[in-house]
């Protein structure tokens, strides 16, 4: 979001303007700010084979998924529903990469048939996988490298007691079960965690799959995942996405030396391409000053952003309406009937009735998180592309919510 002669602008359009198109509470999604983080990704890894994979469960509305695809971004899915968000948003089932977690065998089937690839983070699925397909069908395995990364223990995914990934101390079981079931194994994957700044994590990751690899002859990639933090204040740091290409690319070229067919790398960002694209928008519907505190209540909350009270995670906010107004300091907080805050004490300039507040970094798990607690409808959604807005999504109605509920005669 940019101040342009006293108005805020999204990818050039005024942030009015997208609110009168669109209504409020609305997302909001500048293209231009994902092409600029998928380019800095592969600008940090010149020197050796990459491909990315976006992790959609961050943002997955499908024009979304239709832009990034026409970068060459591939995407990597959690959910067999996904999946076919990905196949419908015109992704060839090759360049998709689903893997799930304590899921049914019923529903890795499913995915099977519609030609993705799988990766599979457990040994029960794997025995299963290996006795029904064989070396019919290739697959992923999802190691676990007891490594304690990430900005929160909500989102740290490689550590002793995740449920996500093999232990790499059972590698030698994998190894049997991969043997007696000539189970054909095209690539190593691990993910331990999200807002990870040090590139001594992924090297130390790296060298866990480096020693895994020399037991499968057969792999086309290795798959690090991602967890790159993305800055959420102003002052903040975040992954030097140049420095992990750097050091990490030195020890791939190193290891492809070593085989006679070299290995891809493979990133899965989600939060890094999307989260700085996004920015929410919100009504203020009241100021309410208390013997201790002056709140900006808004018309959302949790519903559509949990992430603050999710994860206690930060998103700068700013009054969009009155950017040359008095600082003064708020707790906004949102029209849910729980706990429900945005953000305390913070220094805003003056917020009035009516104004429009801005929550910065808000593209990666905002909309996909959000609910119809309370009975609220879930927002529109808006694609900023070469200067003009796009609705991507309308805004949710009575009918959406009355839309499968059964109306029975008792």
């Amino acid at each position: 979001m940019e101040l342009v002669n006293g108005r805020y602008q999204i990818g050039g359009v005024d942030v009015m303007d997208i609110c009168a198109l669109a209504g409020m509470p609305v997302y909001v999604y500048d293209t231009a700010i994902m092409r600029r983080q998928v380019e800095r990704l592969r600008s940090a890894f010149p020197t050796i084979p990459l491909r990315i994979k976006y992790a959609c469960k961050a943002l997955n509305n499908v024009a979304v998924l239709k832009y990034l695809r026409s970068l060459g971004v591939g995407l990597d899915t959690v959910s067999i529903q996904e999946v076919d968000l990905g196949l419908h948003a015109g992704f060839l089932p090759h360049e998709i990469m689903y893997t799930p977690n304590c899921v049914s065998m019923d529903e890795i089937r499913m995915a099977v048939e519609r030609g993705v690839r799988i990766n599979i983070d457990n040994i029960s699925i794997l025995e299963q996988f290996g006795h029904e397909f064989g070396n019919t069908v290739p697959v992923c395995i999802r190691l676990n490298p007891h490594i304690m990364a990430g900005g929160n223990e909500r989102i740290s995914t490689g550590h002793i007691d995740s449920k996500f990934g093999i232990s790499i101390y059972q590698l030698r079981h994998v190894q049997r079960i991969v043997a007696t079931n000539k189970v054909h194994v095209n690539g190593l994957h691990m993910h331990t965690g999200s807002d990870i700044l040090d590139a001594g994590v992924f090297l130390q990751g790296a060298e866990i799959l480096f020693d895994a690899a020399a037991t499968f002859p057969d792999l086309e990639f290795l798959d690090f995942g991602s967890g790159f933090k993305v800055p959420y204040k102003p002052d903040d740091i975040a992954t030097d996405i140049e420095e992990l290409g750097t050091q990490l690319s030195k020890r791939i070229e190193e290891f492809n030396a070593t085989r006679s067919t070299p290995i891809e790398v493979w990133f899965e960002p989600g939060k890094f391409i999307v989260s700085e694209s996004g920015t929410f928008l919100a009504q203020v519907n009241v100021i309410k000053q208390t013997t201790a505190t002056v709140f900006a209540g808004v018309d959302s909350g949790l519903n559509h952003l949990i992430r603050p009270m999710l994860y206690g995670s930060y998103h700068h906010i700013v009054n969009a309406s009155n950017p040359e107004g008095t600082p003064r300091i708020y707790t906004v907080v949102g029209y849910i009937c729980e706990t429900d805050t945005f953000g305390w004490d913070r220094k805003l300039h003056e917020v009035r009735e009516g104004d429009v507040l801005a929550f910065l970094n808000a593209g990666a798990y905002g909309f996909t998180m959000a609910s119809n607690y309370n009975s609220r409808f879930r927002p529109a959604e808006v694609l900023v592309h070469n200067g003009k807005a796009h609705v991507i999504r309308t805004r949710e109605t009575m009918d959406d919510l009355l839309r499968n509920q059964v109306d029975v005669e008792l």
